[in-house]
Order: C-alpha cells, then sequence, then structure tokens
C-alpha cells in the first residue's frame, strides 16, 4: 500500500463538476493498493498517518497529530501510485491491484482512519475521473509505503 500524504489547508474532490467530498485543515491522503496489500497493510498505515506529527504545536515546532489538532482527512484512490515506468517513456500499472482487491481494502482504510480521528473522512469515488483541489500546507507532503515499514 502506498500514500502520499499532504499537510492541507483545506483539500476537495469535485466528479463530473459536482462537489463530493471537501475538508478544512487536515490531511489529503492518495492512496495505492497493490495486490499484496492485507489488511494487516491498512491497519499499519491508518496509524502511521493518524499519528503522524507533522501539525504545529504552540511553539511553531511540528509535533502535533491531525488527531491532536482535530483536523479532517480526505483519502482519494491514486492506482497510478503504482506506476511502472522503466521500460519507455508510457508508463503501466500492471502493479496497481484490482478493483475486486483494491476497494475493500480501500473502503477499510477510509473507515479505521475516520475511527482513529472520531470524524467522518472525505472520500472521492474509486475508479472515477476527479479533479483534486487542495493547498498544501508548508508545503507538507510525505510518502509511505507499507513494503518499507524500517
Amino acid at each position: 500500500m502506498r500514500a502520499v500524504i499532504q499537510r492541507v489547508k483545506y483539500a476537495s474532490v469535485t466528479i463530473e463538476g459536482c462537489v463530493k467530498s471537501s475538508i478544512g485543515q487536515g490531511f489529503l491522503v492518495l492512496l495505492g493498493v497493490c495486490d499484496e496489500d492485507t489488511m494487516e497493510d491498512v491497519e499499519w498505515l491508518v496509524k502511521k498517518i493518524a499519528n503522524l506529527r507533522v501539525f504545529d504545536d504552540s511553539e511553531g515546532v511540528m509535533n502535533r497529530s491531525v488527531i491532536d489538532v482535530q483536523g479532517e482527512a480526505l483519502v482519494v484512490s491514486q492506482f497510478t501510485l503504482y506506476a511502472s515506468y522503466k521500460k519507455g517513456n508510457r508508463p503501466s500499472w500492471f502493479r496497481a491491484g484490482s478493483h475486486e482487491h483494491s476497494i475493500p481494502l480501500y473502503e477499510a482504510f477510509c473507515q479505521q482512519l475516520s475511527d482513529q480521528i472520531g470524524k467522518p473522512v472525505g472520500t472521492g469515488e474509486f475508479g472515477a475521473d476527479m479533479k483534486v483541489e487542495l493547498l498544501n500546507d508548508g508545503p507538507v507532503t510525505i510518502c509511505m509505503d507499507t513494503k518499507n515499514k524500517e
């Protein structure tokens, strides 16, 4: 499982001209799933993201989590995080998970993150053409991969 986590002032996802989800301060998470991913990966990644201390404390030091600042989260499925670009200039996505495997893990990730932060998590729509808008705060952008837990 791969995630790109962006600390944002706000973020939204629009599908066919209609805003599906929007959040204020918090995290925009772009989430990619591969067929080797399991619920163990979901649980590890949710815990890491929910407790990631990248929000400023009263001293201006990144020492607070999204839970601490009562922030929000928007999770957008992003199969292109598994792009293979070794041959030629046109990427392939053969490493991305199938819909049958990815959708339940994506939904479990969203539900567990919601449980961790104590708020509903905004979502996109799996497989849809989405327009994502955000104001990156910092900017702070962190990439995580459950296959690199060390």
